[in-house]
């Protein structure tokens, strides 16, 4: 929970909100300049808070909510104005009418899931049209910050993330004031992920809370969805870390063998996927952890087929070389560490 606004802090958050207003009022009167005002706006709001803006907004026994929020991740103006909009609901209003005035725009929908999330769903709405239509918006918004993640290798919107998975997924009452088919896709969408913000913990009782998809009897259950959802996300973090998440859970055989595919797709230099070493022998320890059985026989067709390649030999050469000086240079240090221990331990009688 939040800490509850000052009226220092409420008046320092009504005039951020007020040249949030006056740039997307810019941005609609000049649809030339459009992007590029929401895209600064963007990443003003995305912007970690300053220390002059914390001692405006928190008081010294609210110092907790200015620290790192536990997942890497420090203390963002859109989380201060997230809590500011649910707070005091009508300062947004004029906001949101500006942002439906360029839902066409770049950037739109991020900005309204950033500086809406909570109110979304921690404010009534009556009219059902509104509420269809900001589910949208609210989800595609937080499918695009997400990617910006992935794409920078950062964690800035981990705090989103986890009011999604915590507050809303786990939470009936709270999924309810979204439309059901904005339900499904959050859900997708938390399931591609999961892993990349480190809440594997949660995805046993995650996948329990799963709502009901019109196909499941083709796709499979909530099992299925996950993996499926998730093998279209695989990433480097996902191969490297994160296979033990998804060893024992009862897919089926499509599922299964889909999964298999897209990290295979990753243990090959060149196209389409270009993966790079790192992400090659990742994958590699991936596709052995998870499926043990023919793991000999890959690695013994995937030398064949490397073989076919000449240009890749000299790369592959010497990287086995200095693997190979590596583990013995390991080795070596090792042997002497211990035999330093021994050397060292005190005797007893």
């Amino acid at each position: 929970m939040s800490p509850p606004l000052t009226p220092r802090a409420a008046a320092y958050l009504g005039a951020v909100a007020l040249q949030i207003q006056k740039k997307l009022q810019r941005a609609l009167a000049s649809p030339s300049q459009s992007r590029n005002l929401l895209q600064e706006l963007f990443a003003d709001i995305a912007l970690e808070v300053d220390d002059r803006a914390k001692d405006i907004i928190f008081d010294e026994e609210d110092v907790v909510y200015v620290a790192e929020d536990g997942y890497g991740c420090a203390y963002c103006f859109y989380d201060v104005l997230a809590d500011y909009f649910v707070c005091i609901p009508q300062s947004g209003d004029l906001i949101i009418d500006l942002i439906v005035q360029l839902w066409s725009q770049s950037f739109a929908s991020n900005i309204f899931c950033l500086l809406f999330y909570k109110r979304m769903f921690e404010v009534r709405f009556d009219n059902l049209d509104v509420i269809l239509r900001y589910s949208s918006a609210l989800v595609q918004g937080a499918k695009n910050v997400f990617w910006t993640d992935i794409q920078t290798n950062t964690r800035r919107f981990s705090s989103l993330f986890i009011y999604f998975l915590d507050d809303v997924s786990l939470r009936s009452e709270r999924l309810k004031k979204i439309s059901p088919q904005a339900q499904r896709d959050l859900f997708l969408l938390l399931s591609r992920f999961l892993f990349f913000y480190d809440t594997d913990d949660r995805l046993e009782i995650f996948l329990k809370q799963f709502p009901d998809f019109p196909n499941a009897f083709l796709i499979g259950g909530a099992a299925d969805i996950f993996v499926g959802e998730l093998a279209g996300q695989v990433c480097d973090k996902i191969m490297r870390y994160q296979a033990p998440g998804i060893e024992g859970l009862e897919i089926r055989v499509a599922t299964s063998t889909r999964l298999k595919t897209c990290l295979y797709n990753f243990t090959s230099p060149g196209g389409p996927m270009y993966p790079t070493r790192d992400v090659r022998h990742a994958a590699w320890d991936a596709l052995d952890f998870l499926f043990p059985v023919g793991r000999y026989p890959r690695h013994v067709i995937s030398l064949f087929f490397r073989l076919l390649y000449p240009w890749y030999w000299p790369s592959s050469c010497w990287n086995f070389v200095c693997s190979c000086v590596r583990a013995i240079l390991y080795s070596v240090l090792l042997f002497l560490f211990s035999t330093w221990e021994r050397l060292t331990e005190p005797k007893t009688s």
